[in-house]
Parts: structure tokens; sequence; C-alpha cells
């Protein structure tokens, strides 16, 4: 990172990327407010930003993740353009292509810090690897990357087990993928999660550390902490760890800040940085978790607090040097309104485990009650800049109004198939085809498993031709290991099973059609409209569940209760064509 060592003119002009994040409508606000000419720009339309009453222009990029080189290219030749004093990268998706392409850009001062440093800490193996030198506390860690590493790693580990990606944004193909922290609880899900995740990063496999996520928010210059921030997580999205949509600031703790400063000035670093704990309040141990070498996105607590992150760094790369500013105040809330209501709504639906802690009503209710509180804040609300905070309001009423009119479809969808079932349309059309096919997503677990159990089934003589098929584009994939098993458990041969994608001429030339989900139907009917009066939902012959949910990577029990639900739907599949063929109502 560039730190220039002459003043600005009056009103330095900035850019902001990645304008769709909430965190680039709060640096807008905050620069704004110190007189800056600020600039938004996103990779798509109408980003929540660009409704800012403090921004003066918006432009749109191409995405950096699917056309990293149209990306750079475009900045460099807004650049030309605009002259922009500074421009601040927001999220990884244009941070890694920089930071890739920064000898392109060389007449561009973009707030990122130096290669070596910057490198570091986008690779969480190297960064957990320098904790444990510098003797930061970090989970049991394992490192993964390929499968045969993966026995004597797991073995030293303890579940649940945390996968995480060594990179969260990865080159995949002609782009980049965002990449997930995902959570395995036993051997087989260990094992299946890794073989999947492998094909886009390294993994680094840690044993679960109980406890709150705490962020020691920081800037620096050349590893020296000059602000330091604490927030606490109160509600985090997903429930088993995530981003905060609701947390609170803090007193600094001396431990935390302690570790944070050993990391930071061993990477030399320049710039914001946010270093991420798991602190356990109980005992007060802590593990590190990652550090984010940008702005993070619980950035408008500490704004509200009056830590005012965007502009010490804007000053700092501007000038050379930053000022004197107030320490900031404690005990101040901030909510991320939509993403909060996501958060209710999973506690409503989720029990606890493991790794999900699911509060009680009455902390619930306590959390709501702080809304009313003076040091509550919302992240994106705000009476000086309020049409920001109404289009987000509009955007998660409207998608909550969709998924309303979506639910709604879907049970009358639901409420047709069982009609189909119970009045004999399934049986008759049944009985009068000559090709059946089963669908479903990956064609190596339900599907697979219906066609099998159906031409295995005792007691029938079908001269009926039984396909499968999925959408997954990979074909002669044999049936998931677990599947087999379990299905050899039962009595039925999976051992033989290869997937095929289904095409408009499979479609075509089946008489009739099952499919395992909704999603299914939809599907189909969007490759061939005149194949959807022909096909139905395995699942809709009783009043239990009508989606056969898909085991793939989940526990073992789940591949049991498929076998279970699909077993019993075709089992009546069959007695309905022994039923017609003892009434002479089939061809034989």
């Amino acid at each position: 990172m560039n730190v220039t060592n002459r003043r600005p003119h009056p009103h330095p002009r900035i850019l902001v990327l990645d304008a769709d994040q909430v965190p680039a409508l709060t640096i807008a606000r905050s620069l704004a407010r110190r007189r800056y000419l600020v600039d938004v720009a996103s990779a798509y339309a109408s980003p929540i930003a660009a409704f800012s009453n403090t921004v003066c222009g918006k432009f749109r990029y191409p995405d950096p993740l699917l056309a990293e080189e149209a990306f750079v290219r475009w900045l460099a030749d807004h650049q030309a353009l605009q002259a922009y004093d500074l421009v601040i990268p927001v999220t990884e998706r244009s941070l890694v292509p920089l930071s890739k392409h920064r000898d392109r850009l060389h007449g561009v001062r973009i707030a990122m810090a130096e290669t070596a440093s910057l490198d570091q800490v986008l690779d969480k193996a190297t960064t957990f690897a320098l904790a444990e030198r510098l003797g930061v506390p970090t989970p049991h860690s394992a490192y993964v990357s390929d499968m045969s590493q993966l026995p004597a790693a797991a073995a030293a580990l303890s579940f649940p087990v945390v996968l995480k990606p060594s990179h969260s944004v990865t080159a995949a193909g002609a782009g980049y993928s965002k990449l997930n922290v995902s959570y395995a609880g036993n051997q087989q899900e260990l094992e299946s999660k890794c073989r999947e995740q492998l094909r886009y990063s390294p993994l680094i496999l840690q044993s679960y550390f109980p406890g709150r996520g705490v962020g020691i928010e920081l800037i620096a210059t050349a590893g020296r902490i000059l602000y330091s921030f604490q927030h606490l997580r109160l509600h985090e999205v997903p429930l088993t760890g995530g981003g905060s949509s609701f947390r609170m600031s803090t007193d600094v703790n001396p431990e935390l800040l302690e570790a944070s400063e050993k990391l930071i000035q061993a990477i030399n670093w320049t710039g914001v940085a946010m270093v991420e704990f798991k602190w356990n309040p109980d005992s007060g141990a802590f593990c590190l978790m990652e550090i984010n070498g940008r702005f993070w996105g619980s950035l408008p607590l500490a704004t509200a607090a009056g830590a005012d992150f965007p502009a010490m760094l804007a000053e700092l790369l501007l000038t050379g040097e930053m000022g004197t500013y107030p320490d900031y105040r404690r005990g101040v809330y901030s909510r991320s309104l939509g993403k909060d209501i996501t958060w209710h709504e999973m506690v409503l639906r989720t029990r606890s485990d493991v790794v999900t802690r699911v509060p009680g009503i009455g902390s619930v209710l306590s959390d709501i009650a702080k809304t009313f509180l003076p040091a509550h804040h919302f992240d994106t609300q705000s009476l000086r800049d309020p049409l920001p905070g109404l289009v987000e309001l509009q955007r998660t009423a409207a998608s909550y109004l969709r998924r309303f009119f979506e639910l709604a479809d879907e049970m009358r969808f639901t409420l047709r198939q069982r009609m189909y079932w119970r009045n004999g349309t399934v049986r008759e059309r049944l009985r009068a085809a000559d090709t059946v096919l089963f669908i479903c997503y990956g064609n190596i677990n339900r599907s697979a498993l219906a066609e099998a159990l159906m031409a295995s089934m005792p007691g029938i003589d079908c001269d009926k031709q039984l396909m499968s098929a999925g959408f997954h584009p990979e074909e002669q994939r044999p049936a998931d290991e677990r599947m087999v098993r379990v299905a050899a458990n039962h009595g039925c041969d999976l051992s033989r099973s290869r997937s095929a994608q289904v095409s408009n001429e499979t479609l075509r030339g089946s008489d009739i059609i099952f499919v395992m989900e909704k999603t299914h139907y939809d599907r189909l009917a969007a490759m061939d409209a005149g194949s959807a009066g022909r096909v139905f939902l395995l699942g809709a012959h009783d009043g239990g569940p009508v989606n056969i949910a898909d085991p793939y990577n989940r526990p073992a029990e789940s591949y049991q209760l498929c076998f279970t639900q699909v077993q019993r739907a075709v089992s009546l599949l069959v007695a309905d064509l022994q039923a017609g063929a003892g009434n002479g109502g089939t061809r034989q």
C-alpha cells in the first residue's frame, strides 16, 4: 500500500468499489462527512450505496469473479478519465484481482496492503502457521491438499470438524469462486465434503472451538497499530457462525489486542484490518479465526461508536500520517435489519446442536428491546440519508413477498400432486406406460435408487423400460458409496449404477416421469413444456413430506431416511402394477 507524504487538494475524489455491500455505504457516508467527493461502483445494477445522498457518481464494472481482465481494464480506463486520489476495494471479489494485477495499475492509488502482507492474510493456512510461530492460540488444525492426506489429518482432530478453504476467493475456470466455511459431524461427512471442496482449494481442518465471535478492528502503518476497536457478535448468520447481523462495541481485551499486535507487526501491515477471534467468556480462552485485510461487515458499528476508520484510512493514505481521533464509545449496538430478520427466522426453524447455539425466547426478546435504546443504530437506515434504508426495507419486503407467493404456488402444486395419486391418475398412467423415468439432481442417490428398487421388487414381472437420470452435467458417475451401503443392507444392489444427464430426447421418449422435488418438475417443464403433464412427485403418495430430500454430504441418518422414503413410494408403484396385472389392466 502506497502512503503518500503530501497534503491532498481541498476535496479529494475517492472511488469506493463493491457498492452492493453495506460497508461501502458506510465508507461513502463517512468520507462525505469529511468533505471528500465520493463515487461508488459495483458489478451489480442498483447497488445499495448508489442510493446514498452522499455519493457523487455511480458506475458499473464487469464482474471480477467472472471477467477479471475486463474488470482490471475498466478500472485503469476509468481512472484515466476521473483521476481519483484513492480507490477503496471493500471485498475480496475486487481486492484479489487488483492485487494480482497491481503492476498494471501503477497510476492508481489503491487502498490495499503490499503484496507480501496481503498474500499472508489471504492465505488462511499461512496465517495460521504464522500465528502458531508467534504463540497466538489457534484451533487444533490440519492442512489437506489432497484426499491422501485426510486419514492422518482426521486422526488428530475431534468432531465436529470445521472445513475452511485456504482462500476465500479462488481461481475457478475463467474466473473466481467465493468459498465458504462448512462443518462435518462425522467421518463420512468429512470425507465427502473434503472430496468436493478440494476440487477448488486446499483445506484447513480444525477441531471446533466453542465461543463468541469477537473482532479487533484496527488501522496500522508499517506493522504499528494506530487505533483499535473491539466488537462482540450478538447474532451471527448462519447460526453456526458467520457474519454478524447484530453486534456491540466493547472494551478492548488486552490479550486479544496483544495477539493482534504480534500478527500485524509480523506481516508489516499498513491499512485497515480485522483480526477475528473466538472467545470463551467463561474460561477466557480464545483462538484466532482469521485476519480480514480489508473493511469488514460490522464497520457500521465502529463508525456509529465513533471509530471512523474510513476517515482514518483516507487521511493516512493521502497525507502519510494520521491525526488524533477520539476514543470510541462502549455499549453501542448496530443491527443489519434485513440480515437480522433472517437470523430470527433461523432461530424459529433451528434446533441447538454441537455447533449451533439457538438462544431462548427471553434472550431474543431482550435483544429486540435494545432496538429502542439511544445507543442502538441500524447499519443502513439513517434519517440524514434515508433512501438506502428505505430501499433495503423494500427489498426485504419484496423478498418475503416473493417467498410467500412461491410457498403458495408450492402448496397448490403439492395439492395437485397428491390428488393425482389419490384419484388414480398416476396409477392409470403408470399401467399404460412403456417407459418409466426417475429424475433427481445428480442421479447418484434418489433416482438411481428408485430405478434399482423398482427393477428388483419381488413378485412383479414388468416389461416396462426403467431409466433414471439427473441434471448434473458429469455422466458415468457411480452411485454415492454411502447409499450403495445402505441399499446393500436392504438387499438392493447399486454397485453397477452409473449416472446419466437428462436430455430433451430422454424426456420425449418417457411415458411417465417421477421427480423428487418441485424444483425438478420446474426444470423439466423449462426444458420441455410438453413433458409437464407426464411428471409426478414420487413422494406425494401419502400425507408425509412430498419432497424426498437429497442426502448427499449429509449425516448417515439422512441416507437411511431417503432410502425409506424412496422404497415406500416405489413399493406403492409396484403394488399398483400388481393390482393392474391381477385385473388384466397392464400389458404383459
